[in-house]
């Protein structure tokens, strides 16, 4: 047993009924999910291990302190069954989202995952308090999935997906890639089968020219958020994504950046002409 992994040690204190363990970094004692189902309620302080989906933190802070999966918009998750987009702050879910409400067949409810100790969506470089204030404008439930050294992606998804009531269908924001939807679909083939669910994947294959087209569409504004060393220096932080950066873009990049040389954040317009996200 690896003595300086905190969720190995953690599951070891569980199985011993042990209300603590001694974090193997910090020193200090935590309680387990043990301890905590023994108080009985949520203590609204943000726990690491806390049971309850941090019912007692006020839900405009949540993004802060979470070391749980919890919901982090003050719509209600759907009682009817519902599409979970897996949703990262960029213009591929939005565009997702879009094509979904287009099929207008049950409720969305976005999940995003963020790294719990630096708040930051992987990859997007966003953080997680700013992707609730998108879930809120678009009135949309958010469920928050903090990520964890030790800790296994899949597992930790499965556990967020079971505070959803009924889900219908896991929606991926994939373009092209043949090698990541597969990868999607054989992490996620079991929940699915498990929740009784499908794998969606309502952008695969749009041409690029299209997707575009609705992004205008949609009235929204898209920045660069993150530039990896490929495409530094032809493109830049801040910068706009439009048909216009797209168009310039080398051939080297990918013009929606799916090799994953640029990330971008959507900001919606809200009618007032301010922005959000």
């Amino acid at each position: 047993m690896n003595e300086n992994n905190w969720a190995i040690l953690h599951e070891r204190a569980c199985r011993n009924g042990e209300e603590f363990y001694v974090d193997p970094e910090t020193g200090w004692r935590v309680f387990t999910e043990v301890g905590l189902r023994r108080r009985g309620s949520c203590c609204g302080s943000g726990c690491r291990h806390c049971p309850y989906a941090h019912e007692a933190v006020p839900v405009e802070e949540r993004p802060r302190p979470a070391r749980r999966s919890t919901w982090m918009t003050g719509a209600e998750p759907p009682a009817e069954p519902a599409d979970v987009l897996f949703w990262s702050g960029g213009k591929d879910s939005y565009l997702t989202w879009r094509a979904l409400q287009r099929e207008g067949q049950r409720p969305i409810v976005l999940l995003t995952t963020f790294d719990a100790a630096s708040r930051k969506i992987a990859h997007q470089e966003l953080d997680i308090e700013l992707v609730a204030r998108q879930a809120e404008y678009l009135g949309v439930p958010l469920l928050g999935v903090p990520l964890h050294p030790g800790e296994a992606y899949e597992a930790r998804i499965a556990e967020a997906a079971r505070m959803i009531p009924k889900v219908a269908r896991f929606v991926f924001g994939d373009l092209h890639l043949e090698h990541i939807r597969d990868w999607r679909v054989e992490a996620f083939r079991e929940l699915a089968a498990d929740l009784g669910a499908s794998l969606h994947f309502p952008l695969w294959g749009a041409p690029y020219d299209e997707l575009m087209d609705d992004l205008e569409a949609s009235g929204a504004v898209c920045e660069v958020s993150a530039v990896t060393e490929e495409a530094r220096g032809v493109v830049r932080v801040g910068q706009r994504f439009d048909r216009a950066m797209m168009t310039r873009l080398p051939e080297r990049i990918d013009r929606f950046g799916e090799n994953g040389e640029f990330h971008t954040l959507v900001k919606v317009w809200a009618g007032d002409g301010g922005v959000l996200g």
